[in-house]
């Protein structure tokens, strides 16, 4: 985990300029940026040769980082948000008209968890921001567990962080908002 404020204020200056990174979650090495960086989604989208029709994972460490992009939901439901990030479950939810559709792709809903994972959710406390929050790997690939990994798959294009990466060995669950229904598992 990043000790000093003052690597936390270089990485978030590195997110605004576009720049990605990758670093541990639950279950592999995540690839992210700033969501609110138009051009920096589209160079990880690139870099993972996603299309842009599938969306992406928003990662935060409280629901206050996220509630932009979102419809509003109630102190009970964003509580209900929480406890599924101690889980590793991820939501889609009802999105505000005005969220990106790099973020969303050619959904009306937006992927969300707020994710419990220490370096994770400190790297989000960090910078002040959530995270897009994609598996470290190109589409079709297996995700990184490593920080070598990362160097070798992506070298000097993405700053690459050091940490653990979480006991799980599957990727989170998805689950719809609406009706808990689930669609990853």
């Amino acid at each position: 985990m990043l000790r000093h404020p003052a690597s936390y204020r270089a990485l978030a200056s590195h997110l605004r300029r576009g720049g990605l990174i990758a670093y541990p979650t639950e279950s592999c090495y995540g690839l992210g940026c700033d969501p609110q960086n138009h051009r920096a989604i589209k160079k990880l989208l690139k870099l993972k040769q996603r299309p842009q029709r599938k969306g992406l994972i928003l990662i935060a460490a409280n629901y206050a980082q996220v509630r932009r992009y979102l419809l509003p939901i109630t102190p009970e439901q964003q509580q209900r948000l929480r406890l599924a990030g101690a889980q590793a479950t991820t939501y889609l939810m009802p999105v505000r008209s005005a969220t990106p559709h790099g973020l969303r792709g050619a959904h009306d809903t937006l992927a969300v968890r707020l994710t419990a994972h220490e370096f994770a959710a400190g790297l989000c406390r960090g910078v002040g921001s959530a995270l897009v929050s994609t598996s470290a790997n190109r589409t079709g690939l297996r995700p990184a567990k490593t920080y070598a990994q990362c160097l070798r798959m992506f070298g000097k294009r993405v700053w690459v962080l050091t940490g653990r990466v979480g006991k799980n060995k599957k990727p989170s669950k998805i689950r719809t908002w609406a009706d808990d229904r689930i669609i990853r598992d």
